[in-house]
C-alpha cells in the first residue's frame, strides 16, 4: 500500500488543525441558523375536516370526488393533512369572488 503525504508549508500540525477546526465550527454555526426542521403534518379525521371547515360529511364527500379535498388513506381510514386545509378555504373563496 502507497502512503499518501501532503506537505504544508510555514504552518504546524497543530496550526491546521486549530484552522480546520475553526473553518468547521463556523461553517457549522451558518448551517444551524439556517436550518429548519422539516415540520410532520397533522393529519385530521373527515369529522375534524367537517368542524373546521364548518361543512357536512356530504360536502366532504362531494369535495372529495371534485378534487377540492386531497384525502389520503392510511391503512382503512381516510385523513387529511391539516396544512392543507388553508388553502382549500383559499380556493374555495377565491372561486365566490371571481
Amino acid at each position: 500500500m502507497v502512503e499518501k503525504v501532503t506537505q504544508v508549508h510555514g504552518t504546524s500540525p497543530q496550526e491546521l488543525k486549530d484552522i480546520i477546526i475553526n473553518d468547521f465550527k463556523t461553517e457549522l454555526e451558518k448551517f444551524s441558523k439556517n436550518f429548519q426542521p422539516i415540520e410532520q403534518p397533522e393529519y385530521l379525521t373527515r369529522e375534524e375536516v367537517a368542524t373546521i371547515l364548518k361543512i357536512s360529511m356530504s360536502t366532504i364527500s362531494d369535495w372529495n370526488r371534485k378534487g377540492i379535498l386531497n384525502p389520503y388513506r392510511l391503512g382503512n381510514t381516510i385523513r387529511y393533512k391539516s396544512n392543507e386545509l388553508d388553502q382549500v378555504l383559499i380556493q374555495i373563496n377565491s372561486k365566490k369572488t371571481a
